[in-house]
Protein backbone atom coordinates (compact mmCIF):
# COMPACT_ATOMS: atom_id res chain seq x y z
CA UNK A 1 0.00 0.00 0.00
CA UNK A 2 1.40 3.32 -0.84
CA UNK A 3 1.88 6.66 0.99
CA UNK A 4 -1.58 8.29 -0.53
CA UNK A 5 -3.72 4.63 -0.74
CA UNK A 6 -2.57 5.00 3.14
CA UNK A 7 -3.72 8.59 3.33
CA UNK A 8 -6.91 8.05 1.77
CA UNK A 9 -7.79 5.16 3.84
CA UNK A 10 -7.18 6.82 6.99
CA UNK A 11 -9.47 10.24 5.13
CA UNK A 12 -12.45 8.07 4.67
CA UNK A 13 -12.27 6.11 8.15
CA UNK A 14 -12.06 9.80 9.28
CA UNK A 15 -15.26 10.84 7.18
CA UNK A 16 -17.26 7.47 8.54
CA UNK A 17 -15.58 6.57 11.86
CA UNK A 18 -19.01 5.23 13.20
CA UNK A 19 -19.84 2.79 10.12
CA UNK A 20 -15.57 1.49 10.44
CA UNK A 21 -15.31 -1.70 12.54
CA UNK A 22 -13.20 -1.23 15.57
CA UNK A 23 -10.27 -4.03 14.72
CA UNK A 24 -9.97 -2.14 10.73
CA UNK A 25 -9.53 1.04 13.22
CA UNK A 26 -7.21 -0.35 15.56
CA UNK A 27 -4.85 -1.42 12.57
CA UNK A 28 -4.97 1.71 10.19
CA UNK A 29 -3.84 3.54 13.54
CA UNK A 30 -0.96 0.78 14.34
CA UNK A 31 0.26 1.79 10.83
CA UNK A 32 -0.48 5.64 11.61
CA UNK A 33 1.64 5.57 14.62
CA UNK A 34 4.61 3.24 12.82
CA UNK A 35 4.76 5.40 10.32
CA UNK A 36 4.77 8.36 12.13
CA UNK A 37 7.47 6.62 13.96
CA UNK A 38 9.85 6.01 11.05
CA UNK A 39 9.46 9.12 9.68
CA UNK A 40 12.03 11.42 9.22
CA UNK A 41 12.30 14.72 7.65
CA UNK A 42 14.76 17.12 6.00
CA UNK A 43 14.58 20.87 6.90
CA UNK A 44 15.99 22.99 3.62
CA UNK A 45 15.94 26.20 3.13
CA UNK A 46 12.79 27.93 1.72
CA UNK A 47 13.87 28.27 -1.95
CA UNK A 48 14.61 24.79 -1.84
CA UNK A 49 11.64 23.27 -0.63
CA UNK A 50 9.83 25.88 -3.56
CA UNK A 51 11.61 24.19 -6.09
CA UNK A 52 11.62 21.03 -4.97
CA UNK A 53 7.52 21.07 -4.80
CA UNK A 54 7.21 22.36 -7.73
CA UNK A 55 9.21 19.83 -9.18
CA UNK A 56 7.19 16.91 -7.67
CA UNK A 57 4.18 18.49 -8.56
CA UNK A 58 4.90 19.06 -12.49
CA UNK A 59 5.94 14.83 -11.96
CA UNK A 60 3.22 13.68 -10.02
CA UNK A 61 5.49 12.59 -7.24
CA UNK A 62 5.55 13.21 -3.52
CA UNK A 63 8.30 15.54 -1.54
CA UNK A 64 9.82 12.72 -0.13
CA UNK A 65 10.11 10.51 -3.57
CA UNK A 66 12.05 13.67 -5.45
CA UNK A 67 14.21 13.77 -2.83
CA UNK A 68 15.38 10.34 -3.07
CA UNK A 69 15.02 10.94 -6.76
CA UNK A 70 17.39 13.80 -6.42
CA UNK A 71 20.16 12.00 -3.92
CA UNK A 72 20.21 9.02 -5.69
CA UNK A 73 21.34 10.73 -9.69
CA UNK A 74 23.76 13.25 -7.86
CA UNK A 75 25.45 9.71 -6.14
CA UNK A 76 25.17 8.39 -9.73
CA UNK A 77 26.75 11.50 -11.35
CA UNK A 78 29.22 11.99 -8.81
CA UNK A 79 30.05 8.35 -8.72
CA UNK A 80 29.32 7.25 -5.34
CA UNK A 81 26.82 4.67 -6.77
CA UNK A 82 27.54 2.51 -9.81
CA UNK A 83 25.45 3.89 -12.92
CA UNK A 84 22.71 1.98 -13.91
CA UNK A 85 23.70 -0.05 -17.18
CA UNK A 86 21.83 0.19 -20.10
CA UNK A 87 20.63 -2.55 -22.68
CA UNK A 88 22.69 -1.31 -25.80
CA UNK A 89 21.00 -4.14 -27.84
CA UNK A 90 17.28 -3.45 -26.70
CA UNK A 91 14.47 -2.05 -28.45
CA UNK A 92 14.44 1.93 -28.21
CA UNK A 93 10.81 2.31 -29.33
CA UNK A 94 11.74 5.31 -31.59
CA UNK A 95 13.91 6.95 -28.32
CA UNK A 96 17.67 6.86 -28.88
Amino acid sequence: MTMRDFASSLDDAANQIADVPRPDLQILLRRAALMLRNAGSIALDEQVEEAIDSIADELGKTRNDMIRYIIKEWLETNAYLPVRELDEDGEVDGQA
